[in-house]
């Protein structure tokens, strides 16, 4: 076998390091966005075209199209009661999104959401109702439970090795039965709608300083996280965003935060229940984002044996995040319970758990794993319940509503399918 003369030796010194000084060093173009301004996003919004890289682009362009549509048909649908009422409706489908999200990042589905939600429901109805237990406790026990049961799906998924698909079909017919015995003969249980249950979708905060004042927290907050990351990235010598684009995108927010504002006092003030929805989102997106689980979720998304020789406990990550599908279910399960002041035997059937799952994919998270945000939960879930509002408003069908959601479902997923194709022929799936 002949040896390679020309080929240097491992640790060989440099023949020419007067070349190797004048060599630039590799950058990835997308770092350097940051620094080049308006033309240096132009140039990245392009790249990503290019590359199948759509983001929250086509679900935006849909919201915006759906209010066009239905505001031309029915001048109510952009009215602040009807957008107050959206607000309200997508939080519980929404915060069981959130959810799912997780679940969705390692390339896994949960079929059991929608039974584990009518469960919360359920406990909380007849421990605090039937028994008399103080409500406080028993909403803590309900979402207790949601963990648990999301923890022995996830031990039989990830210890065990039994399919998720599988794993949480049985769960959902096995929770809904376990719902349904604790309704027991009468299969309907009211609720006080001035409890904490009661409250979670019926108080509002009155005064016009909440709505204005939560908008001139998200907006300074944001402006802050924004800027002191880009100081941490200029004293780590990294690109980082200029202060005039931090500026722009926190005067973008403004508006809308402020017009949001503006909408909710002109009905009843701003919902309680938007309220705790937007705390989940931005604690969650934290914990995606920010902090080393997060990282290890996306990582498992990406390849579970990289991740295992990474020195990744797979077994634990799945099991934990399971778990949170199942709080956030029972969670969602809290505010169906009081959007109607009661459980009852339809309690997480019906078209719920297809909707939770609408909604984390419309909103952007991918099917096969590894991409997504819990934000993608808003955005999806405004999508769906838009609809159903505006076709309500026209008095069109209910089935006419399943084929359109199925159908904005189905262009969702082929975008999807679509992005990850283009995505590896361009080198970067």
């Amino acid at each position: 076998m002949k040896t390679d003369k020309t080929a240097a030796p491992a640790g060989a010194p440099v023949v020419n390091p007067d070349a190797a000084k004048g060599a630039a060093t590799a950058v990835d173009p997308r770092l350097l966005v940051r620094e080049q301004g308006l033309g240096g996003y132009l140039t990245e919004f392009k790249r990503k075209m290019s590359a199948g890289d759509l983001g929250s682009i086509p679900v935006i362009i849909g919201l915006v199209i759906i209010c066009v549509v239905f505001q031309s048909l029915n001048s109510e649908f952009l009215s602040a009661k009807n957008l107050s009422d959206i607000a309200v409706a997508m939080v519980a489908t929404g915060m069981m999104a959130v959810g799912i999200i997780f679940v969705l990042l390692l390339g896994e589905i949960d079929l059991s959401v929608g039974s584990v939600s009518g469960v919360s429901g359920a406990l909380v109805a007849v421990l605090s109702v039937t028994q008399g237990m103080n409500e406080w406790l028993a909403v803590v026990i309900a979402i207790a439970s949601g963990a648990a049961i999301g923890a022995i799906h996830g031990f039989f998924f990830a210890r065990i090795g039994a399919p998720a698909f599988a794993v949480t079909l049985a769960g959902l017919l096995f929770w809904l039965g376990f719902m349904l015995q604790l309704l027991g003969d009468t299969g309907t249980i009211n609720l006080d709608g001035d409890g904490v249950v009661g409250h979670l979708t019926t108080y509002y905060f009155a005064d016009v300083a909440a709505a204005y004042g939560l908008a001139a927290v998200a907006v300074v907050g944001y402006f802050l996280s924004a800027f002191l990351d880009s100081r941490r990235r200029e004293a780590a010598g990294i690109p980082a965003r200029p202060l005039t684009d931090i500026v722009v995108r926190t005067v973008v927010l403004a508006v809308f935060a402020f017009a949001a504002a503006i909408m909710f006092n002109q009905y009843r003030g701003l919902p309680l229940a938007l309220v705790l929805f937007l705390v989940v989102l931005v604690a969650t997106d934290f914990v995606l984002r920010r902090t080393a689980y997060g990282r290890k979720i996306f990582a498992l998304g990406g390849s579970v044996e990289a991740s295992r020789r990474a020195g990744i406990n797979v077994t634990a990550i799945r099991v934990s995040v399971f778990a949170i599908a199942g709080t956030f279910a029972a969670i969602g399960g809290l505010f169906w319970a009081s959007k109607i002041a009661a459980v009852n035997q339809g309690s997480g059937t019906g078209d719920l758990l297809m909707n939770v799952i609408a909604a984390a994919v419309i909103g952007g998270t991918s099917l096969f794993g590894g991409r997504g945000r819990t934000w993608n939960a808003l955005l999806g879930v405004m999508v769906i319940v838009s609809i159903q509002y505006g076709l309500s408003l026209e008095g069109i069908a209910t089935p006419i509503n399943y084929m359109i959601t199925g159908g904005v479902l189905l262009i969702t997923v082929v975008i999807d399918s679509v992005t990850r194709k283009t995505q590896k022929s361009a080198g970067r799936a």
